[in-house]
């Protein structure tokens, strides 16, 4: 049966000297692979372009219950980037929130409002003015919203220590070395209020930044059963220092 969804590509693979099979989170279906028939050849239909990481599109599928490869009939761009492709800082903003994505999102069932707001935040990268050396920070810590690991909202002046393994904040330092000082997650919680596609009011040093950003991927690790190393944050270290 023929269904239209919008989707935004994640990964592309190899499957013949012909096609590819590509992972899409998709409105209807959550995350699904699909088969491209085609797309490797000088003339196909379905150029292979589009489905560059981060790529929002319009698709008409076919889709099967419980079947690991779904087939593609039509694919288009749903929204045309206008700034991610030409700015360096943008484009390795976006291949993080794609690694990330990638590597914690797995369910192959529908998640409208994570849909939503990872549409939402490409489009919000997208527009983003000069000061978005903070958005993938922003992402980052929301995203835990979705994966069910968020921490909790109760930092205080009583309460200045982010303890990382337990996700809250409390009094003192605990026992362990896995917690932020007061000023670090001072700044953690900030971050976590910061509605989706803002941050440029929250000034910080490249340094502190970087180390924000190892603290949250650190916390993944913590709390995201089967989290992988990243690889792409390294990039940003340097792009945007």
């Amino acid at each position: 049966m023929l269904h239209q969804t919008r989707g935004i590509a994640l990964h592309s693979t190899k499957f013949s000297e012909t096609s590819s099979v590509v992972k899409i989170y998709t409105e209807l279906f959550g995350l699904q692979s699909y088969l491209v028939k085609g797309v490797r050849k000088q003339n196909a239909k379905i150029k292979s372009g589009l489905f560059q990481p981060l790529t929002l599109l319009d698709l008409v599928v076919y889709h099967k219950e419980k079947s690991s490869l779904q087939n593609l009939k039509e694919a288009d761009y749903s929204h045309p980037y206008q700034t991610i492709p030409f700015d360096i800082r943008k484009s390795s903003i976006a291949l993080f929130l794609n690694e990330l994505v990638y590597k914690t999102i797995h369910e192959e069932e529908p998640h409208p409002e994570f849909f939503s707001f990872f549409y939402s935040a490409c489009l919000h990268l997208d527009a983003a003015g000069d000061n978005f050396s903070l958005f993938h920070l922003v992402f980052s810590l929301q995203l835990t919203r979705y994966l069910g690991c968020m921490p909790q909202l109760n930092y205080s002046e009583k309460t200045p220590f982010l303890n990382l393994r337990e996700g809250i904040f409390q009094a003192s330092a605990p026992e362990h070395r896995d917690f932020l000082d007061p000023t670090m997650s001072q700044l953690f919680f900030q971050l976590l209020q910061t509605p989706e596609g803002a941050g440029a009011s929250i000034r910080v040093s490249a340094k502190t930044r970087d180390t924000l950003l190892e603290m949250i991927l650190f916390y993944y690790h913590l709390h995201v059963p089967g989290f992988r190393e990243m690889q792409s944050h390294h990039i940003l270290h340097t792009v945007l220092g």
